[in-house]
């Protein structure tokens, strides 16, 4: 019977709020407690479209099975703690699709985890266009509308604008995006990163000063908020 997510922890308490929280909104799942168990059901087809993972498993670091899980078509959330900046963005550049800080928010674990469903089950529409709140991007015609109304961005924010929409709800770090954007060249130089969010908030955010939809998670890179969607 297919489930929509495989819960991969070794705590019996988290494992059980996990459990609870999804209980709540109907959604099915399995669980594991070790890595071993994890990839076994992973494997079973059809298999769960979203993995909670926790990294502290008892036979294998959860980072090693992260490309595993990716591999066999789950978007990996990862469970870590508050303070783990470098565990995240490990994680991240491995293949995961987010994370959720210990001890979770329930009502943010569900957001982030209908997020990763909706990338898992999106539409076929035009890979060449996104629709994300508020505004729609044109790949093919380099087009980019806010609130109906055209906007004008150059070729570096027009790409760091799509990377983002590409992933819409994925944390993308700031190596990945500077690879993307920029080239291997410049994965290490952050500032260019930095200084191209702040011009790209100010043609997209309604406020820039208190941006809604390029979002920062300190230390390790940025998130499009909400759904990007295929137009057709």
């Amino acid at each position: 019977m297919h489930k929509d997510v495989l819960i991969v922890e070794d705590e019996p308490a988290i494992r059980r709020l996990l459990m609870g929280a999804l209980d709540r909104t109907g959604l099915t799942y399995a669980e594991a407690s070790t890595a071993a168990e994890a990839l076994r059901l992973a494997a079973v087809q059809p298999h769960p479209l979203v993995a909670l993972l926790d990294l502290g498993l008892p036979d294998r670091d959860g980072l090693e099975i992260i490309p595993q899980l990716v591999e066999a078509g789950l978007a990996v959330i990862i469970l870590t703690a508050r303070d783990a900046t470098e565990e995240k963005v490990a994680a991240l550049d491995l293949g995961a699709d987010d994370f959720v800080t210990k001890p979770f928010d329930s009502a943010e674990l569900l957001a982030r985890i209908r997020s990763a469903l909706r990338r898992k089950t999106g539409s076929r529409a035009d890979p060449q266009r996104r629709a994300f709140e508020g505004g729609m991007i044109d790949r093919e015609a380099h087009a980019v509308m806010i609130g109906g109304a055209a906007v004008a961005l150059t070729p570096r924010e027009f790409d760091l604008l799509w990377a983002l929409c590409e992933k819409p709800g994925r944390v993308l770090t700031h190596r990945a995006l500077l690879e993307t954007v920029w080239g291997l060249a410049h994965r290490d130089d952050v500032d260019y990163l930095r200084v191209a969010i702040r011009a790209l908030r100010k043609k997209v955010e309604t406020d820039p000063s208190r941006p809604k939809l390029i979002i920062n998670e300190p230390g390790v890179g940025y998130r499009l908020a909400g759904s990007a969607q295929r137009v057709a």
